[in-house]
């Protein structure tokens, strides 16, 4: 998988005139949602955006240009990627209500996490991904963008000093995450490729351990982890 860094200045012309626009329905309004949907009509793809709440998709839709508001039911025909921007605990649902379609790339950001946010109702011998990947089989699920605040996905994977925000990818399928790679850089991200889907099990804690620093530690939620080597 080749990983390409772009710099914010050549989103739109890398999704245009390189043949990198891609289509994509965000499911889900919340901060996460919102802050994809401002995210990826900023780098020029074309996004659809649906929510159980209509009024709040087409309110986030009117927002960004670019963006429009769909109905639940067959939100997901023809996209080329769909971004499930749920709570864990409606994943499987939602992605059955829009019609996700045989071998279509799901980017899971969700986490299991317990009610106080500060722990994780899966893990060890499963995680989110692979129990949404269990409830609908026919589809790509890659975990990816769980370990990131929507405040950081919101203002951009730039965090200053020449540092850059990572974005985990594990999947099963290299065709669904080379996809999902291919979106994290056009906003900018840098991509590490976490391997198969099992590896969610790592993700998602990690995702746990950035909430605790972020709001438990009060470093705020301008954090995000990284993966860094030696030259």
């Amino acid at each position: 998988m080749q990983l390409i860094q772009w710099l914010p200045w050549q989103q739109d012309a890398v999704s245009t005139s390189r043949g990198r626009e891609m289509k994509v329905t965000v499911i889900g309004a919340g901060n996460m949602g919102s802050a994809f949907v401002q995210q990826l009509t900023r780098a020029g793809h074309q996004v659809s955006v649906t929510a159980r709440d209509g009024s709040k998709a087409a309110q986030l839709a009117a927002a960004h240009p670019g963006a429009v508001a769909v109905p639940v039911a067959g939100a997901a025909q023809g996209a080329d990627v769909v971004v499930l921007a749920t709570g864990y605990a409606d994943a499987a649902s939602a992605l059955a209500a829009v019609g996700v379609q045989h071998d279509q790339a799901v980017i899971d950001i969700t986490n299991p996490l317990t009610a106080d946010y500060m722990g994780l109702t899966l893990g060890h011998s499963s995680s989110a991904a692979e129990e949404i990947a269990k409830a609908v089989p026919q589809v790509a699920i890659v975990k990816g963008f769980n370990t990131l605040f929507a405040q950081v996905l919101a203002a951009g994977a730039d965090l200053g000093g020449g540092r850059v925000a990572s974005v985990f990818l594990a999947s099963d399928s290299a065709a669904a995450k080379e996809k999902a790679s291919e979106l994290a850089q056009s906003l900018g991200f840098e991509v590490v490729d976490a391997g198969g889907l099992k590896n969610a099990r790592y993700l998602e804690p990690l995702a746990g351990l950035n909430i605790y620093l972020g709001y438990g530690a009060g470093r705020g939620t301008s954090i995000a982890p990284a993966w860094i080597s030696k030259v």
